[in-house]
């Protein structure tokens, strides 16, 4: 666990952690997938592990991304961020509590993470990117509950066509 924390054991154990606990929300084939896909397929499941461990993350991408995607508004702003964080923060008052810093570092981590997955083309320029979701992952999302394709911006009408 040295590597995982750039040479800090507790680091390590930390990211650690993370890193079992969102394996966790998967399933026996989607752990197959990211065990033996393609990078692409590896690169979606881990993306939906995160937004199966994380509802902040999850939240964005479905009442904030998925709404500027299907109004074919592809560019996140900033008071696209500021404007749900204070909605959540309404909802959970402990986020009031975050200091600017700590803030600050959620939403990096998010903008982040969602470049990483391609779900917005980089942190700088956030455009919202359509996906193409691989076959494959498909298959082991439409086994576990359909609805998590709503996390690579799929509508319910995508989703209903999936299905037939």
């Amino acid at each position: 666990t040295h590597e995982l924390g750039n040479g800090k054991k507790i680091s390590g154990q930390k990211e650690m952690q993370e890193y079992t606990s969102r394996i966790r929300t998967l399933t026996t084939n989607q752990l197959q997938l990211l065990a033996h896909g393609n990078l692409n397929s590896q690169q979606q499941i881990a993306y939906l592990s995160i937004c199966k461990s994380y509802g902040f993350i999850r939240d964005f991408v479905l009442e904030v991304v998925s709404n500027k995607l299907f109004l074919f508004d592809y560019q996140l702003e900033d008071s696209d961020y500021r404007s749900f964080y204070r909605r959540k923060a309404e909802m959970y008052p402990r986020m009031e509590s975050f200091t600017e810093s700590s803030q600050k570092k959620i939403r990096q981590k998010t903008f982040q993470l969602l470049a990483e997955a391609d779900i917005i083309d980089s942190t700088s320029d956030k455009i919202i990117k359509i996906q193409i979701v691989d076959p494959a992952v498909e298959r082991v999302i439409l086994d576990d509950n359909p609805n998590w394709l709503k996390v690579f911006l799929k509508s319910d009408l995508d989703i209903q066509s999936y299905q037939e």
